[in-house]
């Protein structure tokens, strides 16, 4: 397999792959997530990726497993991704960034002697997340900027803006959808959005409620 293999579709995904358990961690089409891994059970993980097809699926713990349940449940959906760049850190960790290409339903579970988990995975539920032409369709840009403008000036944050007005509206909403400070449910549901359209809409709601939460005094559950 080609170092730089495009993935034009589901049949461009192997049908198994490794995941990586991270409650609170979402990763989507085309978008960059920062690891850095340390235990020795993904460490494992990294060197068999990099030895194969370079691909990690990114799924959160399901919600209701007990407290440090060492094997928990798995959310029924994750994303795909490609190691696309790595470093080693001379501590026995490496950092590495993982690019989204699709989201996936967890169709079973593979029984290995691995130290980390294999799922067999079905991404044909998702085949638009490789059609990046159609990102834009329907986001209500101007609405999506109002309330990161609130969500900022609430917090004392800052924003380079420049870089925000040029950045597409799908790379914007999925940036700002994994950046979010959101508990792992939201984070789920933001990774289950039908499309991008929903998932803006959903972020802008969240968004919306969290700030009527701080203002009266009330947190996010």
């Amino acid at each position: 397999m080609g170092i730089n293999k495009p993935y034009s579709g589901p049949a461009d995904l192997p049908g198994e792959i490794p995941v990586f358990p991270l409650s609170g961690a979402l990763l989507l089409p085309r978008s960059e997530i920062p690891l850095n891994i340390f235990e020795p059970r993904y460490l494992a993980m990294i060197d068999a990726a990099l030895a194969g097809n370079r691909l990690i699926g990114m799924v959160q713990p399901a919600t209701g497993n007990a407290s440090g349940a060492e094997v928990p449940d798995l959310a029924g959906v994750g994303c795909a991704g490609r190691i696309t760049a790595f470093q080693e850190t001379g501590d026995g960790r490496v950092l590495i960034t993982l690019t989204g290409i699709s989201r996936f339903d967890i169709a079973g579970e593979v029984a290995t002697d691995t130290p980390y988990r294999i799922c067999r995975i079905d991404t044909v539920p998702y085949a638009r997340d490789f059609d990046a032409s159609q990102g834009d369709d329907g986001i209500d840009r101007p609405r999506l900027l109002e309330t990161l403008e609130a969500y900022l000036s609430a917090n004392d944050l800052d924003a380079d803006w420049d870089d925000i007005d040029q950045m597409p509206s799908e790379l914007l909403v999925n940036l700002l959808s994994m950046m979010s400070p959101y508990g792992p449910r939201e984070k789920q549901a933001l990774l289950e959005a039908h499309d991008i359209q929903e998932r803006s809409e959903m972020l802008i709601a969240i968004t919306e409620r969290v700030l009527m939460e701080d203002n009266s005094g009330d947190t996010l559950q």
